[in-house]
């Protein structure tokens, strides 16, 4: 993400309704998509592209280069205006609204971008307190160290991490600030967009477990991208697949195996999508037949 994207990011969010008092989604989907079109001049990425996004899940995004996974993620939230169709994000319209309109949803949602993005003159501190001090200008010093002291930690850093910069942190710890970040005002949506790439196996892995952790502790509703196949495995309830500029299809994984679509088959059906299935068969407890101990 680019210094320009995030100002316009902070630009809009300040037409954000600061403060207001929302209750939280009560629908089944708080993210709905229908009849989607983005082009960048005459290429299409996206071509009547339909999705719903379900309360409380985990939904993994996937597809190929240049499908448009993160230009879905960048309309979502506002950054991509599209030419045709609608997104809906708590049941108010994202593309009906000027780039100005206070819609009181940005304040609802955080966003964990590709390298975390973080603002590199500032301390992993006061990177989360940008948004909370965007939406609530009136919270103190003392309360704002400490509410950013607290997502540090919630994060899976160190507390001593919270004054340290971008540049004197590892790529992991630069992933899990721009989450602490992201989790700066108690969002019920989280967008990801390629959280694990560039870590280690361990690396990754603790932080699937993690998000996953967060994810059924604070009721969030997950748009994850990502092309890690142990991931989509190992914490996604569904997967999207992105491909010939639409959503081809939406499911578990073992629906998504039965699809008759070579695209699909290759991916999770090839050679490191069967070696993450082993994986995960692995590691799941064996069934003796026993029954529940007594």
């Amino acid at each position: 993400m680019t210094g320009e994207e995030i100002e316009e990011l902070e630009a809009r969010e300040e037409g954000g309704l600061a403060g207001e008092a929302t209750e939280l989604y009560s629908g089944q989907y708080p993210i709905v998509i229908e009849g989607l079109r983005n082009a960048f001049g005459e290429q299409a990425v996206h071509e009547n592209l339909s999705l719903k996004v379900r309360k409380g899940e985990i939904l993994g995004v996937v597809g190929g280069s240049c499908s448009g996974k993160s230009v879905l993620m960048r309309t979502i939230i506002g950054l991509q205006r599209p030419i045709a169709g609608s997104v809906e994000v708590f049941g108010r319209s994202i593309t009906d609204s000027a780039p100005d309109e206070a819609i009181g949803v940005r304040n609802r949602w955080g966003v964990l971008f590709q390298g975390g993005a973080l603002f590199s003159t500032l301390t992993v501190g006061e990177n989360v307190e940008v948004p909370l001090k965007k939406f609530y200008p009136e919270i103190g010093r003392t309360l704002l160290h400490e509410i950013a002291a607290y997502k540090v930690r919630l994060s899976g850093l160190p507390e001593e991490a919270t004054s340290k910069f971008p540049a004197e942190l590892s790529g992991g710890m630069r992933k899990r600030a721009g989450l602490a970040r992201a989790l700066a005002l108690d969002p019920e949506l989280l967008f990801l967009d390629e959280p694990t790439a560039g870590l280690d196996p361990i690396g990754a892995a603790a932080f699937d477990r993690l998000l996953r952790e967060l994810t059924d502790t604070l009721n969030l509703t997950v748009f994850l991208i990502t092309h890690d196949l142990d991931t989509l495995h190992e914490i996604c309830d569904r997967v999207a697949v992105i491909a010939e500029k639409q959503v081809i299809a939406v499911g578990t994984i073992p629906e998504l195996l039965e699809a008759d679509h070579a695209w699909i088959q290759e991916y999770f059906n090839g050679p490191r999508g069967r070696a993450a299935m082993a994986a995960q068969n692995r590691s799941k407890p064996m069934d003796t037949g026993a029954g529940p101990r007594a």
